[in-house]
């Protein structure tokens, strides 16, 4: 019983601090939030000293309570970011010192003051010079140094037999209007043998690009060749027959599969076939013969190898220095310039026959009379 009462005792302190102040008393341990003052008494000393009882009512009385605190200043609670901002200086980084641009201004040395001035009007006076000898220095102008220009290559190109203004610039890869340009020449110009036209290329690569080949220098590779050129390297290596990772020793010659090249190849291909044909060429005598006793021998049907003839067959047959030095053989494919069609070797001339090819025309002897003994050029 006497526990119990002693708790309503201190719910009842409790309560009449609460009337007594108008709100709880804080205690400085427990700020928190915004809260910037508090007081330094505990509740704990609120408590009732002596009670009494009341027969009549029942109920405890308080009799007397601890004394009022007396009114003390309260304690200021200060954040963090209060007390660097009052009570610490902070000074700028060093490392950062003398990076502001500074602004310099100059002031006039004061004028005499004249007799009847005012001392309003000397202080606009004084203000207006000063806004109007604000002087911000600029930035001192350093001179551009001069970027030295690199000189263009120039070389010399000499016209061959058959060469066009616009076959010469494709087979350097230039512009018409360029190549004109830098020689003087207009389209309907007409270039002549031996004639020297300038382009901006170095000329130790004008003389690669119009032979195909390219001669292999100390430190050369095939990347470094192929990048020159504007070539793949596994093209190039390709063309070559070589591996993509095969080493170049200075003094090797590599053929370029440059675009005009491989152009003139395809040409060739559909002109005279795709087997390997077209890659010769030879100028020959031509002659023409038939099926006639006069003509042969006893066997006017039957040529050499034994191979069987009949009229309308497009054959040739070859002086024999055609076959041991310049390659041919028996089926040969050939094309002979001015006549259609492609031709076989399928017949061997006499030994005492050079560089000369006998047209077979079957049974038609005056179409061979007219054909009679021409020079022709050959290829296979």
């Amino acid at each position: 019983m006497k526990m119990g009462g002693v708790k309503y005792l201190v719910a009842a302190a409790l309560l009449s601090a609460t009337a007594l102040y108008g709100k709880k008393p804080v205690e400085c341990r427990v700020i928190v939030g915004e809260m910037r003052e508090c007081s330094p008494y505990s509740m704990r000393l609120l408590k009732a000293k002596e009670i009494r009882y009341t027969p009549s009512k029942k109920r405890l009385i308080v009799e007397k309570t601890l004394p009022v605190p007396p009114k003390q200043k309260h304690m200021e609670v200060i954040s963090v970011e209060d007390m660097i901002e009052r009570y610490i200086k902070v000074e700028p980084p060093k490392r950062f010192s003398g990076t502001e641009e500074k602004v310099y201004i100059s002031i006039p040395k004061p004028r005499k003051k004249p007799k009847d001035s005012v001392e309003d009007n000397r202080t606009e006076e004084i203000g207006e010079t000063k806004e109007e000898n604000l002087t911000i220095p600029q930035p001192s102008e350093k001179p551009i140094p001069k970027i030295e220009e690199i000189p263009t290559p120039e070389g010399i190109y000499k016209v061959q037999a058959g060469d066009t203004l616009s076959k010469i610039a494709l087979m350097f890869g230039m512009k018409l209007k360029v190549l004109m340009d830098r020689n003087g020449l207009k389209k309907k110009d007409t270039l002549k043998i031996g004639q020297k036209l300038k382009l901006p290329i170095d000329q130790e690569k004008i003389d690669a690009i119009a032979k195909g080949v390219y001669k292999v220098k100390q430190g050369d590779t095939l990347i470094s060749i192929a990048k020159a050129f504007g070539l793949d390297p596994k093209a190039l290596a390709k063309y070559n027959k070589m591996r993509d990772h095969a080493r170049l020793r200075a003094g090797k010659t590599l053929k370029l599969p440059l675009p005009y090249i491989l152009a003139a190849k395809e040409r060739k291909k559909k002109m005279y076939g795709s087997k390997g044909f077209g890659t010769h060429r030879l100028r020959v005598t031509a002659t023409a013969y038939t099926s006639h006793g006069k003509q042969t021998d006893s066997t006017p049907f039957l040529a050499a190898w034994n191979n069987r003839l009949r009229p309308g067959m497009k054959v040739i047959a070859v002086s024999r220095d055609l076959l041991y030095k310049y390659g041919m053989k028996n089926g040969t494919r050939v094309k002979i310039s001015g006549l259609p069609g492609i031709y076989r070797v399928r017949d061997k001339m006499n030994k005492r026959y050079k560089k000369r090819i006998d047209i077979y025309m079957g049974l038609d002897r005056r179409r061979a009379l007219r054909w009679g003994r021409r020079s022709v050029v050959i290829y296979w």
